[in-house]
């Protein structure tokens, strides 16, 4: 007969937390968020924390090495997409690993040949106003100019006109030589007064851009997620088809951490891939994704140094419409926080807990690390930032950024779901769909972080560890969910005109 759960399957939206008394030493200045992200023996520190209890998402639509680096700053970890060639993703990690603060690969290109029509429309896309014009059009292509904002006049320059016509060309450029540090580069900035500085190789080639208003950001970013050598932390996703040939480039471009890219992790082939790992590289790996008890003790067990958590919660996740497995994330969390700290009595090893998918809003995140979990992954969330990869458009009125999911026809990442040996999708588990475009990371990550800080001083904590021990959660009724938002009143729109 088949095991029945016949308590509801519950999600974040379904609790509430209730304050603790906020001691006078409860202010947000006070909180900090540092958090496991690997396994270690009680009483000793883990090899990897995080410095704020985030992760991107292992997504085409999410983590390339542009997220990576600007998640990194922050202290956060993006695990780089796998459903790309092994060379390609070994290549951002690379590029994460050799990047050095303050020197940007430029992410606005053009050819001398196009026109100020092609500016525009790369400004409008990006929100760059510089934009480095090579022999190519690519990042490293031959230095030819630059073109900024002072350089054309929308009003009164033709279309069509050539940039050729009104770069700046190279000859006219103050510009720094590969192997320049940050220091000289900021010097020649001041000394010239210039608002960016290419830096370009022995044979002419754009390596990065140094930007003047990137001087005072490096001065703002104490939590900058670092190794030992002073580079950025990044992880990568991989597969359980392809990953003794995958693993291996990983290792060697300097991945810190990996995890197994999956919708459904309880299974023998993820025992294997941990396994493989652990037996021939000195490297972290993640597994994933369960839902419940058996799951993570089946992980933890074939050596995982983290186990993620959720099925179907993904907002691009259809998962659960198309095969009818999966479970509400909060009920998943906590049955697995529960076995967490069962395997931590038995053993004295202790197993982060990631929190993937069912997260709708900012307060969620705080119930999930209440529930327990040690740091949250998310796809949408960082989907929206200028530094995913993906293209910004305007779709009537208002700007929009791609966002779809790996088990979409669009990711072709069959090998997240078969697991048959067959090279395509039989049917899809996630969509193609847009999120509404928010800006930078930084400003809404930091927003995030102080609705977090708030609620955990009203909690009375001022770690995540007194924030598991100490929070009340109480489960609330449908009535108590339209009582908790705005009712009985008239909102004031913004297609409202005011009366005289």
């Amino acid at each position: 007969m088949a095991t029945y759960y016949m308590e509801p399957s519950r999600t974040f939206s379904e609790f509430l937390l209730i304050p603790n008394l906020t001691t006078k030493a409860c202010t947000p200045a006070n909180v900090k968020l540092k958090t496991p992200l690997v396994k270690f023996n009680k009483g000793e520190e883990p090899a990897i924390s995080l410095n704020i209890p985030f992760s991107s998402a292992v997504m085409q639509a999410v983590s390339d090495d542009g997220m990576a680096i600007a998640l990194a700053r922050s202290g956060g970890i993006s695990f780089i997409f796998g459903s790309q060639s092994i060379e390609e993703q070994a290549q951002m990690v690379r590029k994460v690993k050799g990047y050095k603060a303050g020197f940007v690969v430029s992410r606005s290109n053009l050819k001398p040949e196009q026109t100020l029509s092609d500016v525009l429309a790369l400004k409008e896309e990006t929100g760059h106003s510089t934009v480095a014009i090579t022999d190519d059009g690519t990042a490293n292509g031959k230095l030819l100019g630059i073109v900024t904002g002072r350089d054309y006049r929308k009003s009164r320059d033709p279309l069509e006109r050539k940039i050729s016509e009104f770069m700046t060309p190279f000859e006219k450029l103050i510009y720094g030589k590969s192997g320049i540090s940050l220091s000289e580069a900021n010097n020649l900035i001041w000394d010239h007064k210039l608002n960016c500085l290419p830096v370009v190789d022995g044979n002419g080639n754009l390596d990065t851009l140094v930007f003047r208003k990137d001087y005072d950001e490096h001065k703002e970013n104490p939590m900058e997620l670092l190794d030992k050598n002073k580079s950025y932390i990044v992880g990568a996703g991989i597969n359980t088809k392809d990953y003794t040939e995958r693993v291996p480039a990983l290792v060697e471009a300097g991945v810190d951490i990996l995890v197994i890219d999956s919708s459904d992790g309880y299974s023998e082939w993820q025992h294997e891939t941990v396994q493989y790992v652990k037996q021939n590289f000195d490297v972290k790996i993640g597994a994933g994704n369960v839902v419940d008890r058996e799951g993570f003790r089946y992980l933890v067990e074939s050596g995982a140094d983290f186990i993620k958590v959720g099925i179907g919660g993904g907002s691009i996740c259809i998962t659960r419409e198309q095969k009818g497995i999966g479970r509400g994330q909060a009920s998943s969390v906590m049955e697995v926080v529960e076995a967490r700290d069962e395997y931590f009595r038995e053993t004295g090893i202790y197993v982060p807990i990631c929190s993937d998918g069912g997260i709708v809003h900012d307060y969620h995140v705080t119930l999930a690390l209440a529930m327990g979990a040690d740091f949250v992954m998310l796809g949408r969330y960082f989907a929206r930032f200028d530094e995913s990869p993906t293209r910004k458009l305007k779709v009537g009125n208002n700007f929009v950024k791609e966002y779809w999911g790996e088990g979409s026809n669009r990711a072709r990442n069959w090998q997240r779901y078969d697991t048959g040996g067959k090279s395509k999708l039989l049917f899809e588990e996630g969509v193609d769909s847009y999120v509404p475009y928010a800006g930078s990371l930084q400003e809404n990550l930091d927003k995030t972080l102080g609705k977090i800080k708030s609620t955990m001083c009203n909690c009375g904590s001022l770690t995540l560890d007194e924030l598991k021990q100490n929070a009340r959660i109480a489960l609330v009724s449908a009535t108590s969910l339209v009582e908790g938002g705005a009712h009985d009143v008239i909102l004031k729109e913004s297609s409202l005109t005011e009366e005289h």
